[in-house]
């Protein structure tokens, strides 16, 4: 049996750091659909696994034998009115791709439109149901058992997995999904989003407009349509900043098989199970992290990680400082140009990972993305750099709420400071809070932990603004301790009387 302390079907008293990468990847194909997604999973997570476990579990092929039409054909036939006969002119009884959850058919409406349709595999949800209660009741155990998995807290990670692939199982979600996407981009005319038959489209089947074109990768089929490579590396990069930056919500599985390029050089996308959603307070912090990567500023890093880490208890704000600093010194003073956004982001998750922070599944969701999307563009033009696009744009939407176009530099600079500070002071403000509410708290100041607040505001020159706040700050809490102190002397009255 798998678990996280033994990671081979046959070896059940191994710690999982002994195992070889390719012995855990061949043990979770031989596990079956619900172990591959797992793997896959996990193969995102590096604030878990270290590289090599991570490249080998993305090897994880998401593909099964095909199930016999027939029971394709009774799905079908279960949920669409009129079933396959009724609903299309034809239907390829052989798939277009397989997969452990469904497979994907040609087919053909009666009015002429070329479409795929997406059949979830009969008894694949009984299948992953027992599975998953598998996975949840060893990573109940191991969290009793191991230090560190309670520390990354597996029965969380175990939940997170279940709610993702329950929702990877429902074709209505996936469905939902892909109209999102084709409201963003309905003003866009480099990209195109299939169309959703919706009277074609339960929970167990969906049907989409079939987009024609060679894939992005397919670097002779896009010469000899004289697609200009690296006009189409920019465009596939603006997309990604458009989805991260503007709308909060991107592709979760960027990998080539769901990026098309159509004969007009309009980029078609597909596959729209796995998504990432940043809210207005997540995608803040992000900004902040690519902000920090872009001028390889190690203080602001740290404080960015910090700020977007899940982890309960304190953070050894020094040694995650040193950390970086020591990861990404071979950066430090190369042009954008020059930068390898992915070799960054590897040395950051590195960090994540030694450190043992916790980051949110939509944070490693998006880390994995910009490295499948920087792989993507350098394969079409080996001198672009992602950098080059991403970081510009989020300084610019970081900006957009605190300065004017017509703001020289160095205003925008400390634009920059001042918004990263408004974003950290609500989530310190409740911390504070909580604290106080559970008995108050004693004041311990070293003056390096002072020193990167205030070398911001000596950039904002709000020294003075400062001095008040804190203050008010000190002010504030001495108040509310002696209003707790007075609560309770009165309660203890009352015991007495």
């Amino acid at each position: 049996m798998l678990s996280f302390e033994g990671g081979h079907p046959n070896v059940t008293h191994r710690a999982t750091g002994d195992i070889p990468a390719r012995e855990l990847r061949v043990a979770f194909e031989e596990l079956g659909p619900t172990f591959i997604k797992l793997g896959q999973l996990l193969s995102t997570r590096a604030d878990l696994l270290p590289a090599e476990y991570r490249s080998e579990l993305s090897k994880l092929q998401d593909a099964a034998p095909a199930a016999p039409f027939d029971a394709i054909r009774e799905t079908v036939d279960s949920e669409l009115p009129g079933g396959v006969a009724g609903a299309f002119a034809e239907f390829d009884p052989a798939p277009l791709a397989v997969g452990s959850v469904g497979e994907a058919h040609a087919a053909v409406l009666h009015d002429g439109t070329r479409v795929v349709v997406k059949v979830r595999r009969p008894g694949v949800v009984e299948l992953i149901e027992q599975d998953l209660e598998i996975i949840g009741n060893l990573a109940a155990r191991a969290s009793r058992r191991s230090a560190v998995a309670a520390t990354f807290d597996v029965i969380g990670l175990a939940h997170e997995f279940g709610s993702e692939l329950r929702g990877q199982l429902d074709y209505v979600r996936e469905a939902c999904n892909a109209e999102r996407f084709a409201a963003n981009f309905a003003g866009a005319d480099g990209v195109h989003i299939p169309r959703v038959f919706w009277e074609l489209t339960s929970s167990r089947v969906i049907t989409l407009e079939r987009l024609d074109g060679a894939k992005i990768t397919d670097l002779n089929a896009l010469q000899a349509a004289g697609v200009d490579r690296g006009e189409l590396a920019r465009s596939a990069a603006l997309t990604m900043g458009e989805m991260v930056f503007v709308h909060g919500f991107f592709h979760g599985d960027p990998h080539p098989g769901n990026f098309f390029v159509e004969a007009n050089g309009r980029l078609g996308i597909i596959d729209f199970g796995i998504v990432g959603s940043l809210q207005d307070d997540l995608r803040a912090k992000v900004q902040r992290i690519l902000l920090a990567l872009d001028r390889r500023d190690p203080d602001r890093l740290a404080a960015a990680l910090i700020a977007v880490q899940e982890r309960t208890g304190g953070v050894d704000r020094e040694a995650l400082r040193d950390d970086l600093a020591s990861s990404i010194i071979g950066y430090v003073g190369s042009e954008a140009s020059d930068v390898s956004l992915g070799g960054l982001i590897r040395a950051l998750l590195d960090v994540v990972r030694r450190q043992r922070l916790r980051i949110p599944r939509d944070l490693s969701l998006l880390l994995r993305t910009v490295l499948l999307e920087e792989g993507i563009v350098a394969g079409l033009d080996p001198e672009f750099q992602l950098i080059s696009v991403l970081g510009p744009y989020a300084r610019r939407h970081m900006l957009s709420g605190v300065s004017g176009p017509a703001l020289s530099d160095r205003l925008q600079e400390a634009g920059v400071d001042l918004a990263e500070m408004v974003t950290d002071l609500p989530g310190h403000v409740r911390s504070a809070l909580r604290v106080l509410d559970d008995g108050g708290f004693d004041v311990h100041l070293r003056a390096s932990e002072l020193e990167p607040l205030m070398a911001r505001a000596e950039r904002l020159g709000n020294r003075i603004a400062l001095s008040i706040l804190a203050a008010a700050a000190i002010d504030a809490a001495t108040r509310r301790q002696a209003w707790g102190r007075g609560r309770m002397a009165r309660r203890g009255g009352a015991g007495r009387r």
